[in-house]
C-alpha cells in the first residue's frame, strides 16, 4: 500500500486585487471579504489549507487592505503572516515574489480567492495535489477541473492535458480544463520570476520550457465567484447542499 503524502506546510492566498468585476459590491469591501452563503470568501481558502495541515498562509493586501488585515487577525489557524502590497499592487507572480521570504525552499500551496470548490466523495482538493507532487520532476502543478463541472465560468478552457499529467496552455478554440486557481508551486521556480509586477503565468511558461509544468484533475465541483452573477450561482448552490444535507 503506498503511503499518503503531506502537502505543503505553507500557503500564499492571494488577496490583492481590485475586484473590479464584483462591483459595485466591492466599491467599499475587498472581493476576498464578500460573503458567500454566510461566510467570507477567502475563508473558504483558508480553512482548507488548515484541514490540510497548512501551518502558515501569507495573505498579500493592497485593496481596502484594512479590512483584510482586521479579518484574518481573527482566525486561529493557519498563522496569517502579511505581506504589504498597499504602495504597489505586483500581480499574482510579483506577489509570489515579494513574499518569497517567507516560503523558504520547500514548495508551497498557492491559490486565489475568488472560488468556491466543492469536493466530491474521496476527492479533497489540496490532498490531491499533494499526492500527485513531484520534486524531482515538477516546478508548478496545477488543479485543474473539467469544463463541464465548473459554475460562474463562461470562457472556453485554459489548458490542455497529455496523458503524463503535463499541460499547456489553450492552443486553440477550446481546452477540455480549466484552472481552479489552486496550485502548488516550487520555490525555486518563484525565484526567477522577474522584480516588479508580473502574472504567474511567466513563471509557468518557464516551468514549461523545462518540461516541468504539470496538472491534476479535481473530481469536485469549481464555482467561480468573480462577478455578481457568480455570486448568485454560488450562493444558489450552496444554499441547495445545505438543504440537501439536513434532508
Amino acid at each position: 500500500m503506498s503511503q499518503k503524502k503531506h502537502g505543503p506546510h505553507t500557503a500564499m492566498v492571494l488577496a490583492a486585487g481590485l475586484g473590479t468585476r464584483m462591483r459595485p459590491l466591492t466599491d467599499d469591501k475587498p472581493k476576498p471579504l464578500i460573503p458567500v452563503a454566510g461566510k467570507a470568501l477567502m475563508d473558504y481558502a483558508l480553512d482548507r489549507f488548515a484541514d490540510a495541515g497548512v501551518k502558515r498562509a501569507v495573505v498579500n493586501v493592497h485593496y481596502l487592505a484594512d479590512q483584510v488585515e482586521a479579518h484574518v487577525a481573527t482566525r486561529s489557524a493557519p498563522e496569517i503572516v502579511i505581506s504589504d502590497e498597499r504602495d504597489l499592487l505586483l500581480e499574482t507572480g510579483g506577489g509570489l515574489k515579494k513574499a518569497r521570504a517567507q516560503f523558504g525552499d520547500d514548495p508551497v500551496f498557492c491559490t486565489n480567492t475568488d472560488a468556491i470548490m466543492i469536493d466530491g466523495e474521496g476527492d479533497d482538493a489540496c490532498a490531491a495535489l499533494s499526492q500527485c507532487w513531484d520534486d524531482a520532476t515538477m516546478d508548478a502543478l496545477l488543479l485543474l477541473v473539467p469544463l463541464e463541472r465548473t459554475s460562474g465560468y463562461d470562457g472556453c478552457g485554459d489548458f490542455d492535458r497529455s496523458d503524463n499529467g503535463q499541460i499547456a496552455l489553450r492552443a486553440g478554440e477550446t481546452a477540455p480544463y480549466v484552472f481552479t486557481g489552486l496550485q502548488i508551486i516550487a520555490p525555486s521556480l518563484i525565484d526567477e520570476g522577474p522584480d516588479g509586477p508580473f502574472s504567474t503565468r511567466v513563471l509557468w511558461d518557464k516551468a514549461a520550457a523545462q518540461g516541468r509544468l504539470y496538472g491534476a484533475v479535481y473530481g469536485g465541483d469549481w464555482l467561480h465567484v468573480g462577478d455578481p452573477q457568480g455570486l448568485e450561482d454560488a450562493q444558489a448552490r450552496l444554499s441547495n447542499a445545505a438543504l440537501a444535507g439536513r434532508s
